[in-house]
């Protein structure tokens, strides 16, 4: 058996595949597995710890939005496009994968209905022809950075999951896993913006590394790169990690997980007003921008029921 056999062999005892649109973008919501974090919520409580206690603890809705909803299609598109024979995954053959893309989330989730409607029962027609023919326009440039017919990824978005010493179970999805022949992994992650300056890469990297250790807990491999492909601006982002990158993300997420038990026992989930408060939906209720949060739904208690009350979480 090769290499690339045996690393798939692993796989398949552990990791999963399943659909794209979860419940968070970045895992499956909490439940009664116990406490869990996924890079999109550790990312929300990085960036404003009220925002992480609006959406996991009081699950406050949100408005859809265009720009996100067109990351998700063009995420089903880019992995239905495997599904293709090689030789025949042309950029017309992917463009054509759009609409029905879209029209499948719409059966999913009619919310999303709302992007486009006119106020009176119908379709703004012409804005939503602009948002599809976007949303070709970012698989067409898909092909300018990569040859999907020279590539044929082992799992496509793969759930990941593993358990750290104390209970903290990651879990996540990877859009997509490559397999060299020698067995090494490349995690590749598709990003519908443009790339960040270099001064924050860090930060766009920490999603990855968030996989990386992931993988490298579950399955005993340390994956070889890591790979951000930004359709946006057309451009990719690659990193090569080492085991003491991976040690410090687990630091770090230990780090942050004792910080969002402190939070969930005394209350006390701080705001952090920065730019990207312009796009948050919860602006009513936040203190920063004298608002007053809902009444918190959890009994605030002492140290000794942390673990009790983050399992509700």
């Amino acid at each position: 058996m090769s290499a690339a056999a045996r690393t798939l062999a692993r796989m398949s005892t552990t990791g999963t595949d399943s659909p794209a649109d979860t419940a968070d973008g970045g895992g499956p919501a909490p439940d009664s597995r116990g406490v869990s974090l996924s890079p999109s919520r550790a990312a929300d409580f990085m960036q404003c710890p009220l925002l992480y206690r609006f959406r996991v603890i009081d699950k406050l809705p949100e408005k859809p939005s265009a720009a996100a909803t067109r990351g998700t299609v063009v995420h089903s598109v880019l992995e239905r496009l495997f599904d293709i024979p090689r030789g025949e995954r042309t950029p017309q053959a992917a463009q054509g994968l759009v609409r029905p893309a879209w029209d499948e989330l719409l059966a999913k989730r009619p919310e999303l209905a709302e992007l486009f409607d006119d106020g009176e029962g119908g379709v703004r027609a012409d804005e939503l022809a602009e948002w599809l023919t976007g949303a070709e326009q970012l698989v067409e440039r898909y092909f300018t950075l990569e040859d999907p017919n020279l590539l044929e990824p082992a799992r496509r978005e793969l759930y990941v999951e593993t358990t750290l010493d104390g209970g903290l179970t990651l879990r996540g999805y990877v859009d997509r896993l490559d397999v060299a022949p020698t067995g090494d992994l490349r995690v590749v992650d598709y990003k519908t913006g443009r790339a960040p300056s270099e001064r924050f890469e860090d930060k766009a990297l920490f999603q990855m590394k968030f996989y990386a250790l992931v993988l490298w807990r579950q399955h005993g491999r340390l994956p070889r790169r890591l790979q951000l492909v930004y359709l946006g601006s057309g451009n990719i982002l690659r990193y090569d990690p080492d085991e003491s990158d991976l040690l410090a993300v687990e630091r770090k997420l230990r780090a942050l997980w004792t910080a969002i038990q402190t939070a969930t026992r005394t209350g006390e989930w701080r705001p952090n007003r920065t730019r990207l408060c312009g796009w948050c939906d919860h602006q009513s209720l936040c203190p920063e921008f004298g608002g007053t949060p809902p009444v918190y739904p959890l009994p605030v208690i002492g140290p000794q029921m942390d673990t009790d009350v983050t399992d509700a979480l």
